[in-house]
C-alpha cells in the first residue's frame, strides 16, 4: 500500500506546485513541463530500460540456468546457507534462491551493474515460488529487497569513472566514504527489518559472518589506502570488476563441461524467457517513472532543497552540504537522475570541492528504492509492497547521514 500511496502523492504535489507557477508566479510553462516529463518518462521506461534489459536478462539468466545445472548455485548455497537461513528463515537450507541471492549481492558489491540487475530478478523469481500470496510481498522477498536497496559496493567503479572524467584531482578519493556510507546503509536497513520480522541478530552464526565483512571491508580499505596510490585505486576497481565479470560465465561452462552438460542448450534454456519477464514489468516501471519524472519537473526537490538549507542556516550550522543534498533526494528515485544530479553538482561547484565529493558519495551509499521495488516486483507480479519501501528509505537515510559525516570527516 506504500507504493500506492506514494505514487498518488507525486502526481498530487506535482499538480499543485504547478497550479501555484501558473496562477500565482505567471509561469505559462508549469503544466507543459509536466506534460513534456509524462510522454518522455513513458518512453524511456520501454526504449531506454525495458527493451535494452532483454538483453542483459537473457545473457545472465542464460548463464545462470548453467550455473544452476553445473551444481554452482547449490555450491554457493551451501556455503553461504548457515548465514542467509537466519536471514531468510522462510526460505529452506541449499534452496537455489539462497545461491541467487548471494550471486546478485556479489555483483552489486564488485559495481557490476549489468549483472546485478538480472541475478536480482532471477532470485526474487525463485522467492517467489515460496510465496503463499502471490500479490504480497513476502518477508523473505523483503528482506532479499532491502538488502540490494541499500546498495553495498565495495569497488564504486563508475562514479570514479565520472569522477576522473570531470578531472577530479584525485578522482578515487571517495573511494573509502562510499565504502563506509554504503555500508552503514546495508546494515541499518538490515537491522531494521530483522527487527520487523523478529529476527535474532545477536545469533552467533550472523554475528561472525557480519563480524567477518566488517573486518574484510576494514582489511580491503586499509589495503587500498596504504599500498595503493590514488590512480592505483581506479585501475585496480576496474580490472577488478572486469576480470570477475568475465570469470563468473567462464567457470560456469566450465563447470558445466565438467557435468556433461550441453552447455549451449542449458544457455537458450534459460535465456528465452527473458523478454517475456522484460514485458511483465514494463507496467511498473512506466507507472513508477512517469510520477517520479512530474515530481522532478514540478521543481518540488528545489523547493525542499531551499527548505533545508534555511532550517540549517536558522540552526547555526554549515550549509555547505546542502549543495550536494538534490543528488541525495534523486538516489531512491532513479539512478540516471541521481548521476545526471551528481555530474551537475560537480561542474557547478567542481569536482574536488565539497559538494562535489559528497554528491559523489551521495551516489554510492545506496541504490534506487523506488525504481527497484517497480522493477523486482513488478517482475514477480506483486502489488502490496507491505513495508519494504519504509525499511529501504531507512536505509537510504543511513546513508545519507553517514556520508554527510564522512565527507566532513575527510573533507572539511
Amino acid at each position: 500500500m506504500a507504493l500506492n500511496y506514494i505514487w498518488v502523492s507525486f502526481f498530487i504535489i506535482a499538480f499543485i506546485i504547478a497550479l501555484v507557477k501558473l496562477f500565482f508566479l505567471g509561469d505559462t510553462d508549469a503544466f507543459s513541463l509536466l506534460v513534456d516529463g509524462m510522454f518522455n518518462s513513458s518512453k524511456s521506461s520501454v526504449m531506454d530500460i525495458a527493451l535494452p534489459l532483454v538483453g542483459n536478462m537473457a545473457l545472465w539468466l542464460g548463464i545462470m540456468n548453467i550455473g544452476e545445472k553445473a551444481g554452482a548455485i547449490n555450491l554457493m548455497s551451501r556455503i553461504v546457507g548457515p548465514f542467509l537461513s537466519r536471514l531468510f528463515p522462510e526460505v529452506p537450507k541449499e534452496h537455489p534462491a539462497t545461491g541467487q541471492m548471494m550471486m546478485n549481492f556479489s555483483a552489486n558489491m564488485l559495481g557490476l551493474d549489468n549483472a546485478a540487475t538480472p541475478l536480482g530478478l532471477r532470485a526474487m523469481d525463485s522467492l517467489q515460488t515460496l510465496n503463499p500470496n502471490k500479490e504480497t510481498a513476502s518477508n523473505a522477498q523483503i528482506m532479499f529487497l532491502v538488502l540490494h536497496t541499500s546498495g553495498l559496493q565495495l569497488l564504486p567503479v563508475t562514479i570514479i569513472a565520472q569522477r576522473f572524467i570531470l578531472n577530479a584531482k584525485d578522482p578515487a578519493d571517495v573511494f573509502l566514504p562510499c565504502v563506509i556510507a554504503t555500508y552503514v546503509a546495508t546494515v541499518v536497513g538490515m537491522i531494521a527489518v530483522a527487527i520487523k520480522q523478529k529476527i535474532n541478530l545477536f545469533d552467533r552464526v550472523i554475528m561472525a559472518w557480519l563480524g567477518g565483512l566488517t573486518g574484510f571491508i576494514f582489511l580491503l580499505v586499509w589495503y587500498f589506502n596504504t599500498f595503493l596510490t590514488k590512480d592505483e585505486i581506479s585501475l585496480v576497481s576496474k580490472i577488478i570488476s572486469n576480470t570477475l565479470l568475465y570469470a563468473i560465465p567462464v567457470i560456469f561452462i566450465l563447470g558445466g563441461l565438467r557435468k556433461k552438460i550441453n552447455v549451449f542448450e542449458a544457455f537458450i534454456d534459460g535465456a528465452k524467457n527473458a523478454f517475456d519477464v522484460s514485458v511483465k514489468i514494463i507496467p511498473y516501471l512506466v507507472a513508477m517513472l512517469v510520477a517520479i519524472s512530474v515530481f522532478r519537473a514540478s521543481g518540488a526537490l528545489d523547493y525542499l532543497n531551499d527548505g533545508l538549507r534555511w532550517m540549517v542556516a536558522g540552526l547555526g550550522l554549515d550549509t555547505r552540504f546542502v549543495d550536494a543534498m538534490p543528488v541525495a533526494y534523486m538516489k531512491p528515485l532513479s539512478g540516471s537522475g541521481s548521476k545526471a544530479m551528481m555530474i551537475d553538482t560537480m561542474k557547478t561547484f567542481g569536482p574536488d570541492s565539497f559538494a562535489g565529493r559528497l554528491g559523489s558519495i551521495f551516489n554510492g551509499s545506496a541504490d534506487t528504492t523506488f525504481y527497484i521495488v517497480a522493477l523486482y516486483f513488478g517482475s514477480v507480479g506483486i502489488k502490496n509492497s507491505r513495508y519494504a519501501i519504509p525499511a529501504g528509505l531507512i536505509a537510504d537515510l543511513a546513508g545519507v547521514i553517514a556520508a554527510i559525516f564522512v565527507a566532513y570527516l575527510f573533507f572539511a
